[in-house]
């Protein structure tokens, strides 16, 4: 039985997971479970998984929550990034899920990695911000980074029993979010409620934003080029609107090997904690014939310049991805308050990366730094 403990169990991926430890009960079990400060969704957590540990980020939730669990249940309550670090680093888990959003993963990641525990990975800001520093970090201590992003864990099985090296082109499917086929004008006065509205996939508020400005799939173009050690020129955005093939390689002989499933995160979650191994499940099927057509597009960089941006921060090298991942995580978090409107966020994001001083070869202090400063540098220009 593997064991596992889970960063971010009460958001959208954490919650699938535990339906998939849920349904696999015989193959799996949860030791650790955290949240910023949902405490109603993580005591019935509790009641259910019986974990041994709970982390709780914020310091009032984490006081609510200890004075509210049921007598008869033995856990350990701990808070902040200490306790996160600590539910990161057990000695008793074989897999660590990171399900937050947001830099906050790094540093719990990083610590698991040095412990030599492989990581589940859907916190894809963990390789935005830190790609190099957390690779060079797993090969050194023989940990798999096992993608749980759909586009990433379709690009991951298309690779099973090839070569790397033959790899012509990564092609990461997007659906286009909420706003496929508008224009520019047509978005100047959307709305948090338009951009929240996405038409294949449930997920987060962030995470939902950022699929409508494309921001999500720029940000996922940066995180193939650490996961699969290619250079970004060889990274392509496709728009398939049908969501069912989930991100495709081509390789040098022109063979191009895709790996299609119904829109459901539970497969690549699934997928991912059983590696190496495929699980049996009653997931819904790919019909084909009901489908009839999948379509494809390019993207419409001038309406959403976001992933222009991500693509420009490879070509730079350094830490701009870590500056853009911040700036980005703030404007989305300000959009979301209806403080700035929807090209707002390019537009700083844009102005971060102007006044950014990047860092070759990175600590994970610098990249701490950085964060630091690209969300005080957004902060003032909106203010002011």
């Amino acid at each position: 039985m593997k064991k596992i403990s889970i960063l971010g169990s009460t958001g959208s991926i954490g919650k699938q997971t535990l339906d998939v430890v849920r349904e696999n009960s015989d193959k799996f079990e949860v030791v650790a479970i955290s949240a910023n400060s949902s405490v109603d969704l993580l005591l019935e957590q509790i009641v259910e998984f019986k974990p041994k540990y709970v982390a709780v980020y914020q310091e009032e939730s984490y006081k609510k929550l200890k004075y509210s669990i049921p007598s008869g249940i033995e856990i350990e309550v701990l808070c902040g990034m200490e306790g996160l670090k600590a539910i990161s680093t057990l000695d008793e888990i074989d897999i660590l899920l990171t399900a937050v959003v947001g830099i906050i993963g790094l540093v719990p990641t990083v610590a698991a990695i040095e412990k030599g525990i492989d990581i589940a990975l859907a916190n894809k800001e963990t390789l935005v911000t830190a790609g190099k520093l957390v690779m060079d970090l797993a090969q050194k201590n023989g940990v798999k980074i096992l993608p749980v992003d759909s586009e990433h864990s379709a690009i991951f099985q298309s690779l099973q029993g090839e070569n790397s090296k033959n790899i012509d082109k990564v092609i990461l499917t997007a659906s286009g979010g909420p706003f496929r086929g508008k224009k520019r004008e047509d978005l100047i006065n959307i709305t948090k409620n338009e951009a929240l509205k996405h038409p294949n996939w449930s997920m987060g508020r962030k995470i939902s934003v950022d699929s409508s400005t494309l921001m999500n799939k720029g940000l996922e173009v940066i995180e193939a080029k650490w996961l699969f050690d290619v250079d970004y020129n060889k990274i392509d955005v496709v728009v398939h609107p049908q969501s069912i093939i989930h991100s495709m390689v081509q390789f040098d002989d022109s063979s191009v090997i895709a790996q299609l499933g119904c829109p459901d995160m539970k497969l690549p979650i699934q997928y991912a904690l059983g590696y190496p191994d495929r699980i049996s499940n009653s997931y819904e099927r790919v019909d084909f014939a009901k489908i009839a057509t999948l379509t494809f597009e390019n993207p419409d960089l001038d309406t959403f310049p976001c992933l222009n941006l991500a693509y420009k921060c490879l070509e730079l090298g350094g830490t701009y991805s870590a500056a853009l991942n911040s700036a980005n995580e703030i404007l989305v978090n300000e959009f979301l308050e209806d403080k700035i409107g929807f090209y707002d966020i390019p537009y700083f994001i844009e102005k971060v990366l102007e006044s950014h001083k990047s860092i070759e070869n990175a600590t994970l202090e610098d990249i701490l730094e950085i964060d630091r400063w690209s969300r005080d540098f957004v902060k003032k220009r909106i203010r002011g």
